[in-house]
């Protein structure tokens, strides 16, 4: 099932997050952000979390001793990429904290040049049994490379706010 996205008139926190109660069970979102990976990024990403793993920021190393024959994306960049691609259409300001990622995985490889774009599933929502202003909401996230290919997926659960009382 395909849903347009919602419009600031639905309602939206001011930043464009949906509250719980928008979230629909089903509804996969085709996120309009779309992104190039660079060179840049890897290495910076790389670098910033101490990663010294040559298959990241070793040309050299990748060309001679790896079956890719170039560097690959650092695979948690690609992950926080497509999660932050997700956040514009669904979460800006309504996020409360992320709680978990379960079945994450890479099943083809990412590499600079390669253009990102993703999709999220709606798998579930919940009332907090903790927080009335709450509640929990589990999304499928997919990246994909301009080919079509799916890179990255994870499950993941995030505590959202509820819509305010008028």
């Amino acid at each position: 099932m395909s849903k347009t996205p919602i419009t600031a008139d639905d309602k939206r926190h001011w930043r464009g997050g949906l509250y719980l109660e928008d979230f629909e069970v089903g509804v996969v979102w085709k996120h309009r952000l779309t992104r190039t990976v660079t060179q840049m990024d890897n290495m910076l990403f790389s670098n910033m979390t101490m990663n010294p793993q040559p298959l990241h920021v070793d040309r050299h190393f990748c060309e001679t001793e790896t079956d890719w024959g170039q560097p690959l994306m650092n695979s948690l960049f690609t992950l926080g990429l497509m999660i932050g691609i997700a956040v514009t259409d669904l979460t800006n300001g309504t996020t409360i904290a992320n709680l978990g990622m379960t079945e994450t995985r890479f099943p083809n490889p990412l590499f600079e040049g390669d253009t990102v774009y993703c999709t999220t599933e709606i798998l579930g929502k919940r009332e907090s049994k903790s927080r009335p202003d709450a509640g929990i909401v589990e999304f499928h996230h997919k990246a994909f490379k301009q080919d079509g290919k799916l890179v990255a997926e994870t499950k993941r659960q995030a505590f959202i706010l509820k819509r305010p009382k008028a």
